[in-house]
């Protein structure tokens, strides 16, 4: 049965005959054509109506036409599913996907632009259309006078079909299209709008035009499950029956009793709880349909009898529908269409008959019973190649498929929630694996089409969902399979705008535990496979431009790892093969210092030094991304790299910070970072590597004393930091900022009595209260305290003016005298932190890093954490004696068992704690251990030949050397060696 409403029109649209026509109250009229309506619409123009596949057409009364026509059947070829009429003609969906349009005249013909396209849904507005194809795509053509086309704001228009790019991997659930404007309903109930937005239709706010899809935010969250656009308003229809109107409500279109319009979505308060089924707008009014009591709503424009009330007047509140009993008894309602000045509603009897029209049709998603089907054999290759290819060649079908429907988690969909069931995800990917047909032919598809249609700029989270499906998908595939697409894949994360890269990075972090190791193992043997190769002496490169690319991915999901508190380790991303990669290198080193003769004789070194610049250049492209070194690793790199030469400094033991100071003013940048420092002093003008280690002991010693007034120090002296009024010129911060550059460009570990926080604000990472406490801890506890009071009171008899320093300081300038609050503890105490530790040592810190980054190269000092940072400036007081005993190695006439080696042992093992280490002073040249531990230090003993019994112990601290004579008994031994190291270090005299 078909009833309707509305202005007048040639009896019964001369669907029967006159007298068949049954008229009810209120001026409704129903029809039950012998030929079943499966589909109708109503525009500005026409009203059309499909039967048994074929297509009617009457043109309605107008200012242009001011007569109804004749029902007219449009001779067609094809079989007519769905039909939409627009400001002047329609658009036609033909069985099998094909698109009609129609002009003024009725003639139809084929829409260019949606050829080997299969539509399943079309949409028209007064001058543009849409449509809806099966894996996805939006296409529209017509006017885009308002933007009303998505495509940009320069587009001209366009009589052919245009795809809507910037949709693309969106999956879509329905399009809709309205005067001038635009919709599209994603599957998880994102709602995107552009074009004409005069009077606020596109529910964001304001009443700007777009001209690109943009999400309306205020319906996120709302379940929406259906749109439908009017003149100049848009009604939706949320899960649960909620209804949102907005936009032009002139003529009370919009329900909220007024004719006031509205810029954002308002619920249609008339209808809460009335749980309704359907809504659609008209020109200038809307009809909602609650299927539980078979009743019609309207509101809106009422003068020509549209609303189907009785009465010809503007109604701003729902009214029902003045139905005949038959439609609510006989008949159940399959769909309203509201048009320009009618109102259509179209039923089927129950239960349902040949009547019922061919329900819309949603794109292809892959899903349990599809999988079943390719499993099962029971369809043809060629039928199942075709299915692969539609699903996975679209991001916008892979993007629809396994979603979270239990508790309608899907529609929570957002920077937070990808919307996706992990567990069916894996299941169905487990089962698809184990076909090696089907995999094989998915890879093809994904490798080919897939990945290269992605897009680097996609609107809506949905769209990323694809990036969390593939990795799992990848991970099952064998080697190479697995590291091409990986690659691939690679490419396109490091493609995508920074917008969408944080959402990704923000799904990353909230990944079950298994499918963020899958996919930190993923980039990983990928990386670990290329590194491999180039340790291996292949010199690929090709390799120099693909490595990066997964070592890129890695170091995001690390510090996405880090961010966010996972339980997944640090170890879990390091390269071993990197180590190899060093050892190649430092091999190279070796043998082209040792041997560059010979090399040069048999042709060999450019080969060699070939290899080194390529893995030189490898490793440099890695530095930035230090997630994958270990701590020795790292370490190995700095030791290790070339440096293009060396830079002096000539210095007077006696005025070393006077001398360094002036020099290095004048040192350039290139020569601070990229040359080794070389120290000579004038008592002597001996080039030793002694000298620059004794130079690093002996000026920062100096520096952070108490004396230089450089610094603050905490209450019991071990700690300094910088000082909130300068007591000497600011210039010296810049100077020791370039000295501790210096000291860890050359592997010197210095006394650099710092806390954390020094390490952490070098590397950008924000101080805490730790920190803090690691300075002061009276302080800091007394904070921490604050934190930890449980009882509840309302003010804690404290303000937010504090003393630091000696000066008065207010911590919410806004708010002076500002109590601290059981609610505001939290941002008192970090204000308080932030204070100490940042804003009240700015201005000096500035100096110092500008002095520290004017000397080293930023990505080498962000391969390491703050704590590794401290560790290879400062070293560690782990001293491990024993390490040191077994990792000794003995030269010349010395063996482990020889006469002087025992007395020296047992002589050591008799020295105090602070003996030792000013031994380890002695041979290293520092007074800690290094950051790898005692078992870095390989101290190698010789005897001293040329000697007498007066001679003392040396030392060659660069090799960390020691140079004994074999003395006459132990006593003379444990004198001398005392003597020494408590008056001696290296080769030269105090």
């Amino acid at each position: 049965m078909l009833c309707f409403w509305g202005a007048q029109v040639r009896e019964g649209f001369e669907l029967v005959k006159p007298d068949q026509v049954r008229h009810g109250n209120s001026g409704i009229q129903s029809v039950c054509p012998r030929t079943a309506v499966q589909d109708m619409s109503a525009g500005r123009s026409f009203a059309g109506f499909i039967r048994d596949g074929k297509v009617s057409v009457l043109r309605l009364r107008s200012e242009d036409y001011n007569h109804d026509g004749k029902l007219k059947q449009l001779q067609l070829k094809y079989k007519i599913i769905q039909i939409v009429c627009g400001g002047d003609g329609a658009v036609l969906l033909v069985d099998g996907g094909n698109v009609l349009i129609m002009d003024k005249s009725t003639v139809c013909k084929p829409l260019k632009g949606l050829e080997n396209r299969q539509v399943i849904q079309i949409a028209c507005g007064d001058h543009h259309s849409m449509a809806l194809t099966k894996d996805g795509q939006v296409f529209v053509w017509g006017e885009n006078s308002h933007g009303q086309l998505g495509l940009r704001k320069d587009h001209p228009g366009s009589p052919s079909a245009q795809h809507v790019q910037s949709l693309s991997g969106v999956p879509l659930a329905q399009i809709s299209a309205g005067g001038d404007h635009s919709f599209v309903l994603s599957l998880s109930g994102v709602v995107f709008g552009w074009g004409k937005n005069s009077a606020g239709q596109l529910g964001l706010g304001d009443t700007t035009d777009r001209h690109i899809p943009t999400v309306v935010n205020s319906l996120n969250g709302k379940k929406t499950v259906s749109i439908s656009c009017g003149g100049e308003h848009t009604a939706t229809l949320s899960k649960g029956g909620t209804v949102f109107t907005f936009g032009s409500g002139g003529s009370g279109q919009l329900g909220h009793k007024s004719f006031r319009d509205e810029h954002h979505p308002r619920v249609v308060a008339e209808l809460w709880g009335s749980e309704v089924s359907q809504v659609t707008c008209g020109r200038h009014h809307t009809l909602v349909s609650v299927a539980s009591s078979k009743l019609i709503y309207s509101f809106g424009c009422g003068t020509q009898g549209q609303l189907g009330n009785g009465e010809i007047i503007n109604k701003s509140v729902p009214y029902p529908v003045d139905l005949s009993t038959e439609c609510n008894d006989e008949y159940t309602i399959e769909k309203l269409i509201a048009g320009e000045n009618h109102s259509f509603v179209l039923s089927f009897k129950e239960p349902g008959n040949e009547s019922k029209p061919i329900p819309s049709r949603g794109i292809l998603t892959l899903d349990d019973r599809m999988i079943g089907r390719w499993l099962s054999g029971s369809e043809p290759w060629k039928i199942i190649k075709k299915d692969i290819n539609k699903v996975f060649s679209s991001a916008s079908s892979l993007n629809g498929s396994f979603l979270k429907t239990s508790c309608d988690q899907h529609y929570q969909t957002s920077v937070d929630h990808c919307g996706l069931d992990f567990d069916l995800v894996k299941t169905s990917f487990a089962k698809i694996s184990k076909n090696e047909s089907l995999i094989s032919e998915i890879v093809k598809v994904v490798q080919q089409t897939l990945l290269p249609s992605l897009n680097p700029n996609p609107v809506g989270e949905e769209s990323l969902r694809v990036y969390l499906l593939l990795p799992e998908l990848i991970r099952r595939l064998k080697k190479q399979q697995r590291t091409e697409l990986t690659e691939a894949l690679a490419s396109k994360i490091l493609q995508l705008d920074p917008d969408s890269l944080k959402v990704l990075e923000k799904y990353w972090s909230r990944l079950p535990d298994g499918w963020l190791k899958g996919l930190v193992k993923l980039f990983k043997k990928a990386s670990a496979y290329l590194i491999g190769r180039i340790a291996a002496d292949t010199m690929n490169l090709d390799i120099q431009t693909r490595l990066p690319k997964f070592v890129q991915i890695l170091q995001m999901v690390y510090q996405v790892c880090c961010s966010a508190n996972r339980s997944i380790t640090k170890s879990d991303f390091i390269i071993n093969e990197i180590n190899d990669l060093l050892d190649v290198l430092q091999t190279i080193n070796d043998d082209m210092l040792n041997n560059r003769v010979m090399l040069h004789l048999t042709g060999q070194i450019q080969a060699l030094i070939d290899q080194q610049n390529f893995s030189d250049a490898v490793l440099k492209n890695l530095i930035s991304l230090p997630c994958i070194f270990n701590l020795e690793a790292k370490c190995s790199y700095m030791k290790n790299r070339a440096w293009k030469g060396c830079f002096p400094l000539t210095l007077r033991r006696t005025a070393l910070l006077e001398d360094s100071f002036s020099q290095l003013r004048m040192v350039p940048q290139q020569q601070l970072q990229e040359f080794c420092l070389s120290v000579f002093y004038t008592e002597d003008m001996k080039r030793t590597d002694v000298n620059k280690r004794d130079f690093f002991h002996n000026v920062f010693e100096e520096l952070c004393a108490p004396e230089s007034l450089m610094f603050m120090y905490n209450d019991n002296q071990t700690m300094s930091w910088f000082p909130a009024q300068l007591s000497v010129e600011k210039e010296k911060y810049f100077l020791f900022g370039i000295l501790c550059a210096l000291a860890f460009n050359n592997n010197s570990v210095v006394h650099l009595p710092f806390p954390l926080a020094l390490f952490k604000k070098l590397l950008n990472v924000k101080p805490s209260l730790k920190d803090l406490i690691e300075f002061d801890s009276v302080l800091g506890k007394s904070l921490q305290y604050i934190l930890n009071y449980s009882e509840e009171v309302e003010e804690m008899e404290m303000i937010y003016t504090i003393v630091w320093q000696g000066i008065e300081v207010e911590l919410d300038p806004a708010e002076p005298g500002k109590k601290v609050t059981n609610s505001n503890r939290e941002d008192f105490v970090d204000k308080y932190v932030d204070h100490i530790l940042n804003k009240s040592v700015e201005e000096v810190f500035e100096e110092f890093k500008r002095g520290f980054f004017k000397a080293c190269d930023r990505c080498i000092l962000e391969m390491f954490e703050p704590e590794e940072l401290r560790g290879v400036l400062v070293g560690n007081e782990e001293y491990d004696w024993d390490i040191l005993k077994q990792n000794t190695t003995y030269e010349g006439s010395f063996y482990a068992e020889h006469p002087t080696i025992i007395s020296f042992w047992e002589v050591f093992d008799e020295l105090t704690s602070n003996e030792k280490k000013a031994f380890l002073l002695f041979l290293t040249g520092f007074e800690k251990v290094p950051i790898l531990g005692m078992s870095a230090v390989k101290m190698r003993v010789r005897p001293l030949f040329i000697f007498t019994q007066d001679h003392l112990p040396e030392a060659l601290t660069c090799h960390a050397l020691l140079e004994l004579p074999v003395y006459q008994n132990k006593e003379t031994l444990k004198t001398k060696l005392i003597e020494a190291i408590n008056h001696k270090r290296g080769f030269w005299e105090e």
